[in-house]
């Protein structure tokens, strides 16, 4: 099965169940990559760290990415409007959080990279 194929069985509920489950799943990927673009950018700061912020700011990156891409596939998938059960509400409030889980990442990898000096500087 493909990649494009697998995402939208899994944003219709055809693999993780039906209703508020794809949008549970999107909020918890992108909360998920929240909490660890946190942690790199916290890392990235330092000078002396005890985890490596470059696969932390990946790691949030994609984890980012998932959850934006499975909220607006149940967002563009789901029956029905607000209230009536079928997690559009949440998968609208999953966007938002993948979008910053991205960024935060993003973060945590253009302030992780080594500063180097120009040269006679």
């Amino acid at each position: 099965m493909s990649a494009p194929a697998v995402l939208m069985a899994a944003a219709e509920g055809g693999i993780i169940g039906d209703g508020r489950t794809g949008a549970n799943l999107a909020l918890a990927a992108g909360a998920l990559g929240l909490a660890l673009g946190r942690l790199a950018t916290t890392r990235a700061g330092r000078r002396t760290s005890t985890g490596n912020p470059r696969t932390g700011g990946m790691a949030a990156v994609a984890m980012g990415a998932v959850g934006t891409v499975l909220a607006l596939l149940h967002l563009a998938t789901a029956d029905g409007g607000p209230g009536t059960g079928n997690g559009l509400v949440g998968a609208a409030v999953a966007v938002p959080l993948g979008l910053g889980a991205v960024l935060l990442g993003r973060r945590a990898l253009t302030r992780s990279t080594p500063r180097t000096t120009p040269p006679g500087g």
